[in-house]
């Protein structure tokens, strides 16, 4: 083949040369508009893992850059005024300049054409004049051949929040070194690795808000300069730090990240594919180092996809198909990442060593067993540290230098002690009859109660026979529903030291169905109820029951319901209750704009539209015993535009905090059938680490968790407080006994928490609260008269 590469970066290099290996009788020539030694930024990082797949595509090359290369295994972090040390992460720096000196060098080697100092403006004019068979388009994070078939490319270009510039340091560091600082204007971070003999990277971040109100955006270059070694004079130990762009003038030396997701990679000129490569196809953020990295790896499987393929559409096809998922691998991780740095100061009222571990873990990919594998000494002193605190907080006296597992570590909420941050997720079983829970139920809770978890919830319960989902939900309006919830509580705490909760809810739009076996969300084929929401509402359109807005008479009778359903479950005995306000249900239905078109009190605003739920749960906590937690469950994310954002989650969990809610459990959609939730491994736990840093109210972790390793390393980065933990329990009731025993330990029986005199104020202190907000504008008679009904 014919073969032209516009852009001499890492991709289109190493593609040329591994190709002209391949068969030396491809024509391959490079176009580079820079000279042949220039170059910007400093140093490029790779993992040990990326250096193996390098030795095994092109052993010179790779053996060439390992010679270069500075190699370290620590990373150090340091924050207020502390140095955390974590080892063993086996990272390697080399010189941009050096990488592509060897890949310029081994291409002319091999016999691949490299042309500098062209500028390409044309690249079917180019094809034309090389007659090129085949085009790779690696002209960088601002390609034109992506703008100029944008079409085809369907590129989608986000510029992210923080301003950044790259700087280098005469000074050595021993260890990737991660460095925070607090200023009068906001937080500021640097990223330091050393990637040759005598010069290191220095990268500094910080949110554009931040930028500005330091008036770094009115500095020239020199005072810019100036002002981060005096931020960074610590690390700096008196040397100077240099910028390798002198072109640029004033505030432009700091630059915002462009996220480049491009939803195809080839287009067709014809019979001439242009094939988009490396940062014209995508980008990864640099606190995971893997733009360089994601360049070399699609140079290695377009190849690799050529000599498997006898022509170049099925050898393209291959490579889009292999490389795209690879690419949403790394993205996702690199966007959490990039994510956690942009919001250093959601986590600055960590103490260092959790805010270490939450830092270490940021991007998802990096585990528990992961840095205990790396590094046992950290882990093992991190366990116990964690331990420490998790048994101060329970009041519980910690066996000195105990080291246990976060997931392991026991959780106080209000009078609760949990002995274990694993809950049992409650997951509708339709085995109700007329509302009533009986053996099945009982053997269902029962045997997760016996398998370890701390905290087992029982499914959505219905606070009316109206408000069920189907009609085998279990409901909480009788008396026989009362009786045959008690024998099961007593169950559970006859026989293990599991707590147990109680959800209560209201279907609302999505009542009347079937079974989900049955059809789920389709409506009964006969004896319907009928059905309100927020505003007028049909779930599935066209097919679904339409829903009337509900009345204020309709509001009035509902939050009666949910009166009488606590106290129903206080006398049933359980331990802890959950409000249901996500899913699209009726308290849902409310909060979302989604759904809530109303033009009363109710509609409109965030507030407003929390005004409904928010009453319901007051009513309940008024009702619900002092010393017993009640959590809200939310939808964090409809995942459709014009719904609600994490960003909206928390300020409903702030309403939600101010209103005497103890934990928000943090799920996402299932308010539309338009959604488009984006999956994967733990994929809702942003939310509640975003809840719980931001609103400042603890949080449980819930979707696709299914290891102990996701579960310790949630609650060890201080992401959520409790993980719960859904289809894995339904295939093993004892999935906490078994993975706690996979990872080398037993279930712990701690001791019974002491109250501490500060707690017992403090809880004496919440009971007159609430007694006067119970009695407020009440008469004494009124006031003893509720005392009375709990």
């Amino acid at each position: 083949m014919n073969i032209v590469c516009i852009g001499g970066g890492p991709a289109g290099l190493y593609f040329s040369l591994l190709m002209k290996k391949q068969d030396p009788s491809h024509r391959i020539t490079v176009v580079e508009r820079n000279r042949p030694y220039d170059t910007f930024g400093w140093g490029v990082v790779f993992s040990d893992q990326t250096l193996g797949n390098l030795s095994n595509a092109d052993e010179l090359t790779a053996r060439a850059i390992l010679q270069s290369f500075n190699h370290w295994d620590d990373i150090d972090i340091f924050f207020k005024g502390e140095k955390i040390t974590s080892g063993g992460h086996g990272f390697c720096g080399i010189g941009r300049k050096r990488l592509l000196n060897i890949l310029q060098e081994r291409c002319e080697e091999l016999g691949v054409q490299l042309v500098f100092e062209s500028d390409v403006e044309d690249d079917q004019a180019l094809a034309a004049h090389y007659g090129a068979d085949l085009v790779i388009a690696s002209d960088g994070l601002n390609s034109r051949t992506r703008k100029r078939y944008a079409d085809t490319y369907q590129p989608d270009i986000e510029a992210r929040r923080c301003r950044f510039v790259w700087l280098g340091t005469r000074k050595k560091f021993d260890a990737f070194t991660f460095a925070f600082k607090e200023t009068e204007h906001g937080w500021f971070q640097a990223h330091i690795y050393q990637y040759d003999g005598d010069t290191s990277t220095f990268i500094i971040e910080t949110p554009e808000e931040v930028w500005r109100r330091a008036g770094l955006d009115q500095m020239t270059q020199e005072e810019s300069i100036a002002y981060c070694e005096r931020l960074f004079a610590d690390q700096l130990d008196g040397h100077a730090l240099m910028s390798n762009s002198p072109h640029l003038r004033g505030s432009a030396m700091w630059i915002t990240f462009p996220r480049v997701v491009c939803a195809q990679w080839v287009h067709w000129n014809g019979s001439v594919p242009v094939v988009l490569m490396g940062d014209a196809a995508h980008s990864a953020h640099y606190s995971i180092g893997s733009g360089t990295k994601l360049a070399l790896e699609d140079a290695i499987e377009l190849a690799r996809c050529f000599g498997a393929h006898a022509g170049a559409a099925q050898a393209l096809a291959a490579y889009q198909e292999v490389r795209a998922i690879e690419v949403l691998k790394l993205q996702s991780a690199a966007r959490n990442s990039m994510e956690w740095f942009e919001n250093v100061e959601r986590y600055t009222a960590m103490e260092a060593p959790q805010f270490a571990y939450s830092m270490l873990t940021r991007s998802q990919r990096l585990s528990h067993e992961n840095l205990r594998l790396r590094d046992p000494d950290y882990v093992a002193g991190f366990e116990a540290w964690i331990a420490r605190r998790a048994c101060e907080q329970a009041g519980i006296e910690a066996p000195p230098g105990a080291r246990v597992p976060p997931m392991l570590t026991p959780f106080r909420l209000r009078g609760v002690t949990l002995k274990n941050r694993i809950v049992v997720s409650p997951m509708a079983q339709y085995s109700a009859v007329d509302g009533v829970a009986g053996d099945y139920h009982l053997v269902h809770l029962g045997a997760r109660a016996l398998g370890g978890a701390a905290l087992v919830f029982a499914e959505m319960t219905c606070v009316s026979a109206d408000a069920r989902i189907t009609p085998h939900c279990p409901g909480m309006y009788a008396a026989e529903h009362t009786a045959a919830w008690k024998r099961i509580v007593d169950f559970v705490h006859a026989s293990s030291d599991a707590k147990i909760a109680l959800q209560l809810g209201h279907a609302g739009p999505k009542g009347s169905t079937r079974a989900m076996w049955d059809g789920i969300d389709q409506p009964l084929e006969n004896g319907n109820w009928p059905l309100v929401a927020a505003s007028d509402e049909q779930y599935l359109e066209g097919v679904s029951q339409t829903a009337r807005a509900a009345t204020l008479a309709d509001m009035e009778r509902i939050e009666a319901d949910f009166v009488r359903a606590t106290r129903a479950a206080l006398e049933a005995g359980f331990d802890w209750l959950e409000l249901h306000c996500a899913h699209g249900y009726l308290l849902s239905s409310f909060i979302s704009p989604l759904t809530n078109r109303r033009g009363d009190e109710f509609g409109g605003t965030l507030e407003n539209r929390c005004r409904y739920p928010l009453r319901v749960f007051r009513a309940m906590r008024a009702a619900w015993p002092v010393d017993k937690p009640i959590s809200v469950r939310i939808s964090a994310h409809d995942w459709v535009d014009g719904g609600i954002t994490p960003i909206d989650a928390v300020r409903i969990a702030r309403l939600f905090k101010e209103a005497g809610a103890d934990m928000i459990d943090c799920s996402s959609g299932q308010v539309s059938k338009r959604e488009k939730p984006v999956y994967g491994r733990m994929f809702q736990t942003p939310f509640a680490d975003r809840v719980r840093n931001e609103a400042k109210i603890p949080t449980i972790a819930v979707g696709s968790i299914f290891e102990a390793d996701h579960a310790n390393s949630i609650i060890a980065a201080g992401r959520a407080d409790l993980c719960a933990v859904g289809r894995p329990h339904l295939a093993n009731p004892a999935w906490t006994l078994a993975e706690t025993a996979k990872i080398g330990f037993s279930a712990i029986a701690w001791p019974k928490p002491y109250r501490p005199a500060k707690q017992q104020l403090e809880r004496n202190l919440e009971r007159e609260r609430q007694l006067a907000a119970l009695g407020a504008g009440l008469t004494p008679q009124q006031v003893a008269a509720k005392l009375l009904e709990g």
